[in-house]
């Protein structure tokens, strides 16, 4: 990921300001302030604005006046038992604004999460930049033979060559004849005076899914662990799943109480069905208990399988 000199002028500006305020601020995560965390071969993420901490939490939990006088170690139990029983509303008090550069199949895929404001990189108005993401050679993977949404064995060779060739080629191409149907260079120059060129917001409909596009993206706490619940979950797809894992590198430096609460009993945590709960106290009893007599589908039985490392 390479950011222009006009960016990384702008990002060095931003940094460089400084304000006074009165509100809560968390020094790990200043340090992270208008970064660009590289994600894929020309992606970012870099968090713009935040409000809150894990002192936010307690606050609103115990709807208190100020910052409270309870000892860390209450305040980080108090923040456990929230997470643990699943209390969401302290966690929607604290706040957190990213710019993220993604291909437009991510951004398509992320879009379903309804939580969160969005404000996209208008293609109706600007050219978008000659950037396309093409899979690293391990992520370039067949179809799943038993996951109709997954990837199977990675491709080798002679294949995996064509298929980047082809992802390359059709990616240059479909954007060479956006810039000849706007009628447009890179920087803007009209390259032919005497002829009009196409709207901008038709012509895009020519780009492929591997263009890049950005976004700034606003989300409070609990709706954004949410999203990193199940995106940066190893089933996810590794694209969606590069991001959330560099925003977990965000969180965990904005609230890290709320942060290790959330990796123990929601990442590091398993979800038991009644039906599964009552065959795990038979086996504790000492009963053989296979899948026929469990009352499981064999798909349930191997997820609680899977569960228990068996």
């Amino acid at each position: 990921m390479a950011l222009t000199s006009e960016q990384q002028q702008e990002i060095a500006a931003a940094r460089a300001a400084e304000s006074r305020t009165h509100r809560p601020t968390v020094p790990a995560l200043e340090a992270m302030l208008f970064e660009a965390i590289p994600v894929l071969d020309h992606g970012f993420v870099r968090v713009i604005d935040y409000m809150g901490d894990d002192g936010a939490v307690v606050q609103a939990a115990r709807v208190s006046y100020g910052r409270g006088t309870r000892k860390a170690n209450e305040d980080a139990g108090l923040i456990r038992y929230l997470m643990r029983h699943r209390h969401s509303t302290p966690f929607e008090m604290c706040e957190i604004k990213y710019h993220v550069k993604l291909p437009i199949f991510v951004a398509r895929q992320w879009i379903r999460h309804r939580t969160a404001n969005v404000n996209e990189y208008s293609a109706r108005y600007s050219v978008l930049d000659r950037e396309f993401y093409l899979p690293a050679p391990e992520h370039l993977a067949a179809q799943s033979t038993i996951n109709r949404q997954g990837r199977g064995e990675v491709l080798e060779g002679d294949q995996a060559a064509r298929v980047l060739d082809l992802l390359r080629e059709d990616a240059t191409r479909s954007y060479d004849h956006y810039l000849d149907m706007l009628n447009e260079d890179e920087d803007g120059a009209a390259r032919d005076p005497s002829r009009p060129g196409l709207a901008r917001e038709l012509a895009r409909m020519n780009l492929t899914l591997n263009t890049y596009t950005q976004w700034y993206w606003k989300i409070d706490l609990h709706n954004l662990l949410h999203f990193l619940s199940l995106r940066a979950d190893a089933h996810a797809q590794y694209e969606i799943r590069a991001y959330a894992e560099a925003m977990l590198r965000t969180v965990e430096a904005w609230v890290p109480v709320s942060f290790a609460a959330f990796r123990d009993y929601r990442m590091g945590a398993a979800l038991l069905s009644a039906q599964m709960l009552a065959v795990l106290r038979r086996m504790l009893a000492g009963e053989s208990v296979g899948q026929p007599d469990s009352g499981l589908s064999k798909r349930e039985w191997s997820e609680f399988m899977a569960v228990l490392g068996r």
